[in-house]
């Protein structure tokens, strides 16, 4: 293996560098130095360490190349090993890289090899890491095309984290471009397309060390630059042409999609602080380029990245800056916005450009639908000044489609906040705050040099904020500054508590997210050599010692609150600690909601009054869950107590894997649904896992004591794919369900439905049709975002007078519902309790949801719209059962299909006796009597205690 390591103006970091190589467990291993004609001392470090080790060559460029290619070309030239790899002189090697690659290569007999690349922020206090796309390297895998992984070609671009067969590289003649830089991304490019084979292997190779605090910006990121942007276009059109000669215009496809979502976005984060000279040539070159990008490479964009890229082209610049605020700043509302035929948009111009108009609509962002209290608006300073005392301040807070109302009461307070964490915050009074047009324009004063004591050389940043409160809703902004003239910075005095010695000024400065932020700083020559004096001293031999230990208390404190050693303690307190008899930990949804079985069971107990002391375990936010219980935030130290105590669990889907459960404690797992796609160890996923995963999922379900099941149905299925035994089923049906069996027996719905219409605004005098789809697995993993597969507001359109849609997403899903379809199209999202939604509809569509099985014990009709069947069943996990032969009513696959059903619901009444065979089937435990029976077993007679 030969190890290119190229330098340039860096003799204090090469021999790390070079020491990373030398210290590889593969031992054949050459060190070749290519230094681009450094005026600093580099090749003479280069020229000693080759002097040190026979294993160590070192060549020097005639002059300087200015990029990173022609040195790493020269030392492929001077390579002797068989394989060839390249390391920048700031970065190392994992010690295990070179034999890792090497053993895969040969194994594999792959062209080109490439690991895993790990950025270590050097500079980080708390030495944070961060592996540089790990979705492509989570297994070993060989592919016989780039074809086959699209993603590969597009993201991991780096030619470093790479191993090389070098006669390969020469048959190809594969070269870096010279003269331009990232071209990284030009020879990655080739070398994917040129390989006959390449293997990906799970093993860190690459450290590469990041500096963010550097004073030089190495040439990626010089993003201010035009050329800069220009060499990066030029790269990716010399990209575009091989592809093209070639005929890969997928590749092409995806390629152009990653430029609109990440190249292009790199440079548009610094357009608020740029000049317009800049602005003006970027839009050119930009344009010139991405002009010509098929509509479908905006496809997959979010609805942000498509409006910045529109408003380039067009552009507009007073639509476009803002826009780039909410790209830098996600979530952060920056635009007025517009309602348009019951859509809402960016901004009422290019409306009338069809493009134009499907780019700007932003209404599946959901800002329609938020509170005063859940916005993020977009603050601009419109005013700036400073004195000696202090600063005034002016600006414009946004208001998106006058969520301030008028005659809103307004009051504001402006705040600043030491930016290091647990540090102190001053506030002063906003002036003036009044609605101006459509903004709502403030004014304030801060007698800082009065009222603002820093400590000094601790707290050297200060962020602003202003608190908005609207009717007594609060809404908390940063203030954007962008190109705000704050040339007379350094005026405003300070006393810190450490003395002017520490600081005597405060300075203004816009952060790398737009926003105004406070420097402490010196002022005059002499206060500044004492400040500097002071500083040297903060780096002294005591000062060091003393930061170390500072730091090593405060990481000792986090490793403390680890889950690591939360989980150790969890063990030792079962072992410690005696068991509460009467204390009932109840979850639902992993601590995510107030519902399902578990709450059927807890209201049980509570209608008895059994002398029981339950505990609710939530997670993120306690609204919603009942008064009269305790409540432990999932994870916490005193969930973890309250779980080694408990003398019952009871929740739907797991307590945390981890945590063994002691003998004295009864776990009665209700489990959330019957199964129609394959669980537990039936996925084919977790077949496959490793051995340690695998023994984890099992001693989890080994923890369950009971597991109750609602008919033969559910043990065929999950209590085999969990390997229950017969002795721990409960066949008693679910606890959730008895209101449904109840409502069917007594012909009527109930007080909850009615209550649930009222609060929702469910027109009663119309059907109400359920929409209630199961989650969809995305790509790489995790859970996809909710889409329509059916036009919502053709659907308003046709059935609005005739029907009610309520639409229940999974819990893992959210809806954004357009403005066109209120009170037509109505979201149950918010709804902890799906029991009350299902009792309140009259038809059910669903697809793949386990909701069917419940929905069945209603007797009324269901509509099954599966409209991606092939792809779900055979390329998702599998099914336990053909719902196309089986299904209770009417499958179709198109929204036409759907919307020709619901267009007859009397039509549907001919499917009611499959509707009996189903409940009958699937529900045959579920007598309406779950809850009753399982407190009875468990609990004894009302008043006792079990």
């Amino acid at each position: 293996m030969s190890v290119v390591v190229i330098v340039y103006n860096d003799e204090h970091r090469l021999p790390d560098a070079v020491r990373s190589v030398l210290g590889q467990t593969l031992r054949n291993v050459e060190v070749v130095i290519a230094d681009d004609h450094s005026t600093d001392g580099s090749f003479e470090v280069a020229r000693r360490l080759a002097a040190g080790s026979d294993r160590v060559r070192a060549v020097r460029l005639p002059e300087n190349s200015g990029g990173c290619g022609e040195p790493r070309n020269q030392g492929v030239a001077l390579a002797r090993g068989r394989y060839v790899m390249f390391l920048d002189s700031d970065d190392t090697l994992e010690r295990n890289a070179c034999r890792n690659m090497l053993e895969a290569a040969e194994t594999t007999g792959a062209d080109l090899v490439s690991g895993l690349c790990l950025r270590v922020h050097v500079d980080s206090r708390w030495g944070t890491t961060s592996p540089w796309y790990p979705w492509l390297y989570r297994r070993t895998r060989t592919l016989e095309s780039i074809a086959e992984l699209p993603d590969l070609l597009v993201f991991d671009t780096l030619s470093t984290n790479k191993c090389y067969r070098r006669s390969w590289l020469l048959e190809k003649g594969l070269t870096f471009p010279r003269g331009i830089h990232y071209e990284d991304l030009l020879f990655s490019a080739r070398a994917y397309l040129a390989a006959s084979r390449i293997t990906l292997i799970p093993n860190t190779v690459y450290h590469w060390n990041v500096v963010r605090k550097a004073e030089a910006r190495s040439i990626s990121n010089r993003r201010h630059e035009i050329n800069n942007f220009a060499d990066r276009v030029e790269i990716h059109r010399r990209i575009d042409r091989i592809l093209a000669a070639e005929g890969l215009h997928e590749l092409r496809l995806h390629k152009d999609r990653k430029f609109l979502k990440h190249d292009l976005v790199l440079y548009l984060r610094e357009l608020p602080f740029l000049d317009d000279d800049y602005r003006r040539r970027f839009a050119e070159t930009a344009g010139g380029y991405i002009r010509d990008f098929p509509e479908e490479a905006y496809e997959e964009l979010s609805p942000v990245h498509r409006l910045c890229a529109y408003l380039l082209l067009r552009e507009d610049w007073d639509h476009l800056m803002p826009a780039v605020d909410t790209l830098i700043n996600k979530n952060k509302v920056s635009s007025p916005l517009v309602e348009r035929d019951g859509r809402v948009y960016w901004c009422a111009e290019h409306l009338d450009d069809p493009l134009g108009r499907t780019v700007l609509d932003v209404t599946d962002l959901g800002l329609h639908h938020r509170p005063v209290s859940r916005l993020h608006l977009r603050n601009a300073v419109t005013a700036y000044s400073e004195s000696p005392e202090g600063v005034r301040l002016a600006g414009e807070i946004v208001n998106p489609l006058g969520a301030v109302p008028p005659d809103a009461r307004l009051t504001a307070e402006l705040e600043f906040r030491a930016r290091r964490r647990s540090l102190r915050s001053f506030r002063f009074p906003v002036r003036t705050v009044r609605h101006q047009g459509s903004s709502i324009a403030w004014e304030a004063e801060a007698p800082l040099a009065r009222r603002l004591r820093p400590v000094g050389v601790l707290d050297d940043v200060w962020d602003v904020r202003l608190h908005l409160d609207v009717n007594g809703e609060r809404t908390v902004s940063r203030l954007t500054a962008g190109r705000t003239d704050l040339a007379s910075g350094g005026v405003v005095r300070v006393r810190p508590l450490l003395s002017r010695l520490a600081a005597d000024r405060l300075r203004p400065r816009v952060s790398a997210h737009g926003h105004l932020a406070f420097h402490l700083v010196q002022h005059g020559p002499l206060p500044r050599r004492t400040s500097a004096l002071l500083r040297h001293h903060m780096q002294s031999p005591p000062a060091r010692i003393t930061k170390r230990a500072l730091r090593g208390a405060l990481a000792l404190r986090a490793d403390l609150g680890s889950g690591r050693r939360k989980i150790d303690a969890y063990h030792r307190m079962i072992r410690l600690l005696p068991v509460r008899r009467g204390t009932v930990v109840f979850e639902s949804h992993l601590g995510k909601q107030y519902s399902d079985s578990p709450r059927a069971l807890y209201e049980e107990l509570r209608r008895r009054n059994v002398p029981v002391r339950a505990v609710w375990a939530y997670q993120g936010s306690p609204e919603g869950f009942p008064r009269d219980a305790e409540l432990v935030r999932r994870w916490s130290w005193r969930y973890l107590r309250e779980l080694a105590q408990a003398e019952f669990w009871i929740d739907n889907q797991g307590f945390p894997l981890k945590l063994a459960k002691r003998p004295e404690t009864t776990y009665i797992q209700t489990w959330h649904g019957s199964a129609l796609k394959r669980m537990g160890f039936d996925v084919p996923d977790l077949r496959v896992v490793p051995e340690p995963e695998r023994r984890l999922h099992e001693r989890a379900v080994d923890r369950f004591d009971h597991f109750v099941v609602r008919g033969r149905h559910d043990e065929l299925t999950l209590a085999r794919a969990f390997r229950i035994p017969e002795g721990k089923l409960l066949r008693t049906g679910y606890p959730r369900n008895d209101a449904l069996v109840r409502a069917r027996e007594r012909g009527t719905s109930g007080p909850a439905a009615r209550e649930l219409a009222e609060r929702l605004g469910v027109r009663r005098d119309l059907p109400v049709v359920l929409y209630a789809p199961t989650f969809r697995t995305a790509d790489g993993g995790g859970v996809k975002s909710f889409a329509f597969p059916f036009d919502v507001e053709e659907f308003a359109k046709r059935f609005g007078d005739r029907l009610t849609l309520l639409v229940r997403t999974h819990y893992l899903n959210g809806v954004t519902l357009p403005p066109s379809v209120a009170g037509q199209v109505i979201d149950a999202g918010g709804e902890d309790d799906i029991t009350p939604v299902l009792l309140l509809s009259d038809v059910l569509v669903t697809d793949y949801s386990s909701v069917m099985f419940d929905y069945a014990l209603l007797g009324r009709p269901m509509v099954f719209f599966t409209y991606d069947w092939d792809d779900y069943v055979h390329n998702g996990r599998g099914t336990y059962f053909d719902l196309s032969k089986e299904a209770p009513g009417p499958v179709v696959h198109t929204s036409e299909a759907l919307f020709e059903v619901l267009s007859d619901l009397d039509r549907l009444d001919r499917y009611r006796p499959r509707v009996e065979r189903f409940m009958t089937r699937y529900g045959e435990y579920d007598r309406g009597d779950a809850a009753a029976r399982i407190v009875d077993r468990f609990f004894g007679a009302e008043g006792e205690a079990g």
